[in-house]
């Protein structure tokens, strides 16, 4: 389902038209009326920055060639001050460098003069239904949808929905488990070939033969095994997206074979002697920093530009706290519906579990934080889930940056053990014992005194068990 395509009424997009010439602007504000948009008009970019210094604009279409400010200007303008803002390029001196030179900028498209009313009809209603779905809800929803309450993670989405639309290969950068792949399918599901095939395949998973193998496909006999032709990915995934995860991990030696593949646009399969032509756009990802390989000729530079000419990075999960619960209630419900059933009631995260996911470092990021919604959902007791059911690591250690062998001395470090050993064990206690002090004591073996002692000093409230 295309998660940002949900807007029918477009009457109240928000667009400008910047155009020295009178004609032109005249023709794409009638244009526009086909879709009920009345777009304000720009005769310059100097006229157009008074314009959205006066009041916020969705989308703005401009010439790239104009007196007093140009296109591009405009471009860095309004990608400076109102980052949120589509730009879609018009200009009768497009060429690829200034395309991708735009792209790389911000640009949300780029469109060459004369141009196609409908192309530009189709490509202003795209672009006006991602703004709207955005204005009115966060991109969220199934158990595979992404969560940007943080505005950290807003920006990335923003980011999404300008590139989506283009064909230009997206790069994505950040640690495992900050959901490359999720966003890689976005930009699928948002772009002109969400009805073509979505094929993802890590490379760090597969040595160079057998990712050479899945990747092209072979013809019967071609090796040993090789029992009947395999198409490879490169070819189911024709006009369609293929998501290529960990690049940083393929060898020299494949690096040349894909950089020949996106130049050429062609491939040959183990065993075959003719090249066969592919048409598919790539997102690769990686949780290394490529321009450093780059630098320590680890990776090469020129598959790197062009693999990298839309760089996405994401952010960890710690520096998207305003995610932290909306992603917990998320995994929960989907959880809830996974292991325990369809019409199963949804457990509750309980105060003092909420607090201790937001003060969790998250070293695994958002696939931690799911692993941990899994597990406490098939451990709780009567469907509440309390600090210790997320089963989450000491923060100690991983917090400080400091390993059990460098400055933490074996005293302290025993305690730290002995401490969370008694929190995890009375929480357990009163848990079973739906809070009563006395039956838990009882269960522990200490006297009630004893109980309410650790009670005290792990700050451990019975109320919380009941």
């Amino acid at each position: 389902m295309n998660v940002l395509n949900t807007m029918t009424d477009l009457s109240a997009l928000r667009v400008l038209v910047v155009d020295d010439e009178a004609d032109i602007r005249l023709g794409i504000q009638k244009l526009l009326g086909r879709l009920g948009v009345a777009p304000l008009v720009a005769q310059d970019g100097q006229e157009a920055l008074e314009m959205l210094a006066a009041g916020p604009v969705d989308i703005v279409l401009t010439d790239l060639n104009m007196p007093r400010l140009g296109g591009v200007e405009l471009l860095e303008a309004i990608k400076e001050r109102w980052p949120e803002t589509a730009v879609v390029i018009l200009t009768g001196f497009g060429t690829v460098q200034s395309a991708v030179s735009c792209m790389q900028g911000g640009a949300s498209h780029f469109i060459t003069k004369p141009f196609d009313n409908d192309e530009l009809l189709q490509l202003t209603e795209r672009l006006g239904r991602q703004v709207l779905a955005s204005r009115t809800a966060s991109i969220a929803g199934s158990c595979d949808g992404i969560v940007a309450e943080d505005p950290v993670m807003r920006r990335v989405v923003e980011l999404v929905g300008r590139v989506a639309q283009s064909p230009l290969p997206v790069l994505i950068e950040g640690e495992s488990g900050t959901g490359k792949e999720v966003v890689a399918r976005l930009i699928h599901e948002n772009s002109a070939c969400a009805s073509r095939p979505f094929q993802a395949i890590n490379a760090a998973a597969l040595p160079d033969s057998l990712l050479e193998s899945e990747l092209f496909g072979y013809r019967k006999g071609a090796f040993t095994g090789a029992e009947q032709d395999r198409e490879g990915i490169f070819v189911a995934a024709q006009g369609g997206t293929i998501f290529l995860d960990e690049v940083a991990s393929m060898s020299p030696s494949f690096q040349s074979k894909l950089l020949r593949v996106l130049q050429e646009k062609t491939i040959r399969q183990l065993g075959a002697s003719n090249d066969i032509t592919v048409d598919f756009r790539l997102i690769a990802a990686s949780n290394r920093d490529l321009g450093e390989m780059v630098a320590r000729d680890e990776f090469r530079q020129d598959l790197f530009y062009r693999l990298g000419v839309v760089r996405i990075p994401l952010p960890r999960l710690v520096d998207r706290p305003a995610d932290i619960l909306p992603l917990a209630h998320k995994f929960l419900n989907c959880a809830a519906r996974t292991c325990l059933g369809e019409d199963a009631a949804v457990p509750e995260l309980t105060p003092p579990a909420a607090e201790a996911l937001m003060q969790h470092a998250w070293p695994g990021n958002v696939r931690e934080l799911e692993n941990a919604i899994n597990r406490a959902v098939v451990v709780a007791i009567d469907r509440r889930i309390l600090p210790h059911h997320l089963g989450l690591r000491e923060q100690s250690w991983e917090a400080t940056g400091t390993s059990q062998t460098d400055d933490l001395q074996y005293a302290e470090g025993k305690q730290q053990a002995i401490e969370r050993f008694q929190r995890d064990y009375v929480q357990r206690a009163l848990e079973l014992a739906r809070g009563n002090v006395s039956h838990a004591a009882t269960r522990c073996g200490l006297t009630r005194a004893a109980l309410q002692r650790i009670m005290r000093q792990h700050e451990i409230d019975r109320d919380s068990f009941r």
